[in-house]
């Protein structure tokens, strides 16, 4: 303990208010537990601040601007214009009423806030370092603690965020003007979301990739339609290549890469403005975690069992620190099963049926097993796909690309997981999520009547195909 430190001490320490972390703070206070969260920035974390929310707010504005630009053929004429700063400040609106409403949760379960660092400072303590001068630290001792400090995007060696030439996606989404010219470097969710977003409201999108191809770890069915649309919209991509070095120039930036499939070929772009979006990385260097010798693999994610606790008894880990999936709700679904064991309620959380979402256009939406990690796992996949070419809904709504897919045991029928790519997959994915999660089968989904015309009614189809039983396909 620091000499004049104020001490204080609380049942529960969370230390970050993001999705893992509030949850988590709500849920422990729900049971009776005095509740103390720490947090260094903004409630709400990565995800609803820089992230997931404001960056589905961009996607959803950016895509009505396009529909209405591109609906002639359905008898609508318009030509939108876009004010960038004006969808940033609509952004902005939403994410503040929701931070807002994050803090007020926290509060009115009972929760303790406090605005600092949180590092450890031995078993059973942190020290909270205050913001601004003169302000100083506090000390809390703790029964436990949930760390969920969250992620922050990778910088690549030489590209530097800089929030001018060199952008993070917290950058990208806070851009209050279209640049004419965006070079995006990374295919993965993140990229390829903001690359659809960039394309549609006017800029000349460029991504470059150091895989051969896009959305790596999807089948490449899926990411195949994906990348075709995205291609159709106009974004130009690069794959196999290396971003090196960037310089800036009077009107711009110009970026080389090199490609070691091209025998070090090297290849210059040029830009307004560079996005970096090569993915995450766990935020645990503020944590001094070797003060509880707290573990971590060789990433930095701290490693946690399926009751979110870390190698040491009394501190536990939730959300992106914890690893992959770094998906918000696999954080809510953590944090929830932390609070609840700390409580000595009998919770772990089942991996496999965390539906993962990309809001690209189309939009992919998974769950559980493909059909080849299913027969690697020892079963006989029996798998039934609809095309969204044959569903009448996705027609009405000029969406004839895509398909859905249901994955299940062909012995005893039980769902195994399935795969979704087209208009509303997000949505979609939850009754195969729930599939998943309750053991049902095929003959469960097949047999529930689904609302027509619908998107859903694909997810029945499939169902019914996988049984030798379609009728509409």
């Amino acid at each position: 303990m620091v000499v004049g430190d104020v001490t204080t001490g609380t049942d529960v320490l969370v230390i970050g208010g993001g999705p893992g972390g509030y949850v988590a703070a709500i849920r422990a206070a729900q049971l009776g537990r005095d509740v103390t969260v720490v947090e260094m920035d903004d409630y709400g974390g990565s995800c609803l601040n820089h992230g997931c929310i404001p960056s589905k707010a961009l996607i959803s504005v950016s895509g009505l601007a396009h529909r209405a630009g591109e609906a002639e053929r359905m008898g609508v004429y318009a030509e939108p214009a876009v004010d960038m700063s004006a969808m940033v400040g609509w952004k902005d609106q939403i994410v503040n009423r929701l931070t807002k409403g994050v803090e007020s949760l926290c509060e009115r379960a009972g929760a303790t806030l406090m605005t600092g660092r949180a590092e450890f400072a031995g078993d059973g303590e942190v020290r909270v370092v205050k913001a601004g001068d003169g302000q100083g630290s506090e000390t809390v001792s703790f029964e436990h603690a949930i760390v969920a400090t969250g992620s922050r995007p990778v910088e690549i060696p030489g590209f530097g965020f800089d929030g001018e030439h060199v952008l993070s996606s917290r950058d990208a989404l806070a851009l209050e003007s279209v640049p004419d010219r965006l070079l995006i470097v990374g295919a993965g969710y993140i990229g390829m979301e903001l690359a659809t977003v960039f394309q549609k409201v006017g800029s000349d999108v460029t991504v470059i990739e150091q895989l051969d191809g896009v959305l790596p770890g999807y089948e490449a069915d899926v990411t195949d339609v994906v990348h075709d649309r995205v291609e159709s919209l106009g974004v130009d991509f690069h794959f196999q290549q290396t971003a090196r070095e960037w310089e800036a120039t009077d009107d711009g930036l110009l970026v080389w890469t090199d490609s070691e499939a091209e025998g070090r070929a090297e290849k210059r772009f040029e830009a307004d403005r560079c996005l970096v979006a090569v993915g995450r990385q766990p935020v645990t260097d503020t944590l001094n975690l070797a003060a509880v010798d707290v573990e971590t693999d060789e990433r930095g994610f701290i490693e946690t069992d399926d009751q979110a606790r870390t190698s040491v008894d009394s501190v536990f880990a939730v959300g992106d620190v914890a690893g992959e999936p770094m998906l918000a709700h696999k954080a809510f679904a953590e944090g929830e099963v932390a609070a609840e064991v700390i409580a000595g309620e009998p919770a772990a959380l089942d991996h496999q049926a965390i539906p993962a979402a990309v809001f690209t256009d189309p939009e992919i939406g998974t769950v559980g097993m493909t059909a080849d990690e299913a027969a690697e796992a020892g079963f006989d996949p029996a798998v039934g796909e609809m095309p969204l070419r044959a569903s009448g809904r996705a027609l009405t709504l000029d969406e004839r690309e895509g398909f859905v897919r249901i994955v299940a045991d062909g012995e005893t029928g039980f769902v195994l997981g399935g795969q979704i790519v087209g208009p509303e997959a997000s949505e979609l994915v939850a009754e195969l999520a729930l599939a998943v999660e309750m053991g049902a089968t095929l003959e469960d989904v097949a047999s529930t009547v689904h609302v027509h015309p619908t998107l859903s009614e694909a997810v029945h189809e499939a169902a019914k195909g996988a049984r030798g039983a379609s009728i509409h396909y």
